[in-house]
């Protein structure tokens, strides 16, 4: 499709202005107005909440019943809260919605251009009314050193796909940052990172990222000793700039300073992620053995969008919600913490990206729920640290030639069982076309299974005549999949409302 001139032009003059202002945050004209009075929408408890069309062809029992925070003793899911160390979104517009999505960890950005705006003086004041906010309602930050602070010449860029500081005194202002940062809040911040995505600009070589990484978590840990690290920080998840990096730490004899490694994997389809991710493993145990690579980063637009990541499709809140449900289960059943990318869209320029699992504008103030923060309750309801990955399970499905992928899991007291599974072949899509599929299970026990679908979190009847037990397979006939998932899964995990 040929754009109109004048629309190139428009655009290209806001995305110009919107860079330069970005050097220093939010301050473009739409921002600065002020926030018009509104009440938060409420929470839609009701049990078709999610409304899509989808008609699954058994009997329902009820709707999953979501978990809060307080219900939910331990998962691996973390959710990203980005942005607020350049004001691109307000922390206190969205916080009542944080606790009953049920996810415990926040990601955040720890600012340094923004604490420290005159050279030796630290303003605290915005990242603890946060910190102190979250810690209160029980929820456990988890804070990037990320960014840099022009104010000192090579002190690195204060946005994404800037330099990382690389001047003696630049450096020097960084380490005094770091550790004034890490005393404050080592009571109430137990989880780091290094910076982010470093290896989006070229000047940013592995080998000085990765000194970068040693310095800063050297700086962590003599503070606080017990502090859990994360490393690498990769965008994407390709494994050439990794290689050097992670050679780099051998090297320097430093693997011992991280927990774990993160990485950024966007695809259009999020299945397409896993021979890229299977590969960045392999390149890390060329070098360390036991540290897990961590999801670091992930999300989807719910709008078409021009500039950021996953763009020039059409996506919608519907394609959004699978896409997070495949991202995030997937994730959990290679064994990788999950992040979802992120809780509210974004004050970018030139354009409001449409991540968040709660709608808003340049505004900053709530002002809708979507299909994904429900589809996310919904799975990290299901799939808590109650459960553990069975990573070597023999299941195989039928379905007109349709590729499925499955992962399954149990319960860690109890032995009941959950598989989840969709078709994985495509980018997901706005329709909903169910395929009665077979599913095949060896020596997976389940006593008294259902059907639960994660989009709407509706949970059905699975008919006696539609699943036998052969001794060495149990089969389910006619199991409704289509491109999100679904789960068989033994009733006593399910809660419903």
């Amino acid at each position: 499709m040929r754009i109109p001139t004048l629309v190139l032009i428009v655009f290209f003059t806001l995305a110009f202005y919107g860079l330069a202002q970005e050097k220093v945050g939010c301050h473009c004209p739409y921002c600065a107005l002020p926030n018009p009075p509104a009440a938060n929408p409420p929470i839609d408890a009701s049990p078709d909440r999610v409304k899509v069309d989808l008609e699954i062809p058994l009997k329902k029992l009820g709707t999953l019943k979501p978990k809060s925070t307080d219900e939910v003793s331990a998962s691996r899911w973390s959710l990203g809260c980005e942005v607020l160390d350049r004001d691109y979104t307000d922390y206190h517009s969205y916080k009542e919605y944080l606790k009953p999505l049920g996810i415990k960890k926040l990601r955040l950005q720890a600012g340094w251009a923004k604490t420290e705006k005159k050279q030796g003086e630290y303003d605290w004041t915005w990242l603890d009314a946060i910190i102190d906010d979250a810690h209160a309602r029980g929820l456990q930050p988890w804070l990037q050193t990320s960014y840099g602070n022009p104010i000192y010449p090579g002190g690195g860029g204060a946005n994404l796909s800037e330099g990382i500081p690389t001047s003696e005194e630049g450096l020097a202002a960084w380490d005094r940052w770091v550790e004034a940062m890490v005393l404050r809040y080592k009571n109430k911040v137990v989880e780091w990172e290094m910076w982010n995505e470093p290896n989006n600009i070229r000047d940013n070589m592995p080998e000085m990222v990765a000194a970068l990484n040693i310095r800063t978590a050297k700086i962590i840990k003599k503070v606080q000793p017990e502090a859990i690290i994360a490393g690498l920080n990769l965008g994407g998840n390709g494994s050439d700039y990794s290689d050097k990096f992670f050679k780099k730490l051998n090297d320097e004899n430093a693997f011992g300073l991280f927990a774990s490694f993160t990485y950024h994997p966007y695809h259009r389809n999020p299945d397409d992620t896993w021979p890229l991710t299977l590969k960045l493993e392999e390149t890390l145990r060329k070098y360390n053995q036991t540290i897990p690579l961590r999801q670091g980063e992930n999300g989807c637009p719910s709008s078409f969008n021009i500039t950021h990541a996953l763009n020039s499709h059409y996506w919608t809140e519907l394609s959004q919600a699978k896409w997070f449900l495949r991202r995030n289960i997937g994730d959990l059943g290679h064994g990788h913490e999950t992040n979802v990318f992120a809780i509210i869209d974004m004050c970018y320029h030139p354009e409001v990206t449409t991540y968040g699992l709660l709608k808003s504008d340049r505004s900053k103030k709530v002002l809708g729920i979507k299909k994904a923060y429900y589809a996310v309750q919904h799975a990290v309801s299901m799939l808590d640290d109650r459960l553990e990955r069975i990573p070597y399970a023999k299941i195989t499905t039928t379905a007109d030639h349709r590729r499925a992928v499955t992962y399954a899991f149990r319960d860690k007291k109890t032995e009941d069982r959950l598989v989840a599974v969709w078709f994985d072949k495509a980018i997901p899509s706005d329709t909903n076309e169910l395929r009665p599929t077979k599913v095949e299970i060896v020596k997976r026990k389940f006593k008294d299974p259902v059907y639960v679908d994660l989009l709407t979190g509706g949970v059905y009847e699975i008919p006696k005549e539609k699943w036998f037990d052969d001794g060495e397979l149990q089969v389910f006939e006619d199991v409704p999949v289509y491109d999100s998932p679904i789960l068989i899964v033994d009733r006593p995990l399910v809660t419903m409302q």
